[in-house]
């Protein structure tokens, strides 16, 4: 790669990071119209829905029945570039969400995809995977980790697009195996997911 190349390679790198810092902060300050504008145009939303506004009313109607205050503390972020102008990422989320009845914790995982639109890094999709949500007070212990109140219990797949969480606690699992090659740069996610899809997923 040219300087140039690396210099924008960094550049990249940062606002992508910021991209996430940015997603969290505007859903919990509520400014719908700057939260939205951080996807491409043509966003997906739900099954048939695309499109900014779409996203809105979306947003609006998932912001505003489900809890009143939330924040959203950004963890680990990794980035891979398949392109100059594309590139996947995960990042770690901690949150916590006011209800009327309970204080709700929340540890996940976004797997992003990212596009670069005009100059500007956007998100192309956020797909949430859950570990748990539990009131502060009731330790998620066992299994169906999502527990909202006045909801049934139900797993989040948090470990989903990971094979290796299975293989480690398999029975076949081969612990004296020889440690395998590095991956090479901007594979380190796809390798890690290999070719896994999630479970069906609910969204919170």
């Amino acid at each position: 790669m040219s300087i140039e190349e690396r210099l924008d390679r960094l550049e990249s790198l940062d606002e992508i990071r910021q991209l996430a810092a940015k997603y969290s902060v505007t859903l919990d300050m509520r400014d719908l119209d700057m939260h939205v504008n951080l996807f491409v145009p043509d966003v997906r939303v739900g099954k048939e829905g695309a499109g900014r506004q779409a996203l809105k009313e979306w947003a609006d109607a998932t912001f505003r029945d489900q809890f009143t205050g939330t924040s959203h503390h950004i963890g680990n972020h990794i980035i891979d570039f398949d392109s100059n102008d594309s590139a996947i990422g995960l990042v770690y989320s901690k949150n916590e969400h006011e209800t009327e009845t309970e204080w709700v914790i929340m540890q996940m995982l976004y797997w992003d995809s990212y596009s670069r639109v005009d100059g500007r890094w956007l998100f192309k999709k956020r797909l949430p995977m859950y570990w748990y949500a539990t009131d502060l007070n009731k330790p998620p212990l066992g299994d169906q980790k999502m527990r909202w109140p006045g909801q049934e219990n139900y797993e989040g797949y948090f470990h989903d697009l990971f094979p290796s969480w299975k293989e480690f606690w398999s029975s076949e699992y081969i612990r004296d195996n020889d440690v395998a090659k590095p991956v090479e740069a901007n594979s380190f996610l796809k390798a890690l997911r290999r070719d896994s899809k999630p479970g069906k997923l609910r969204v919170k």
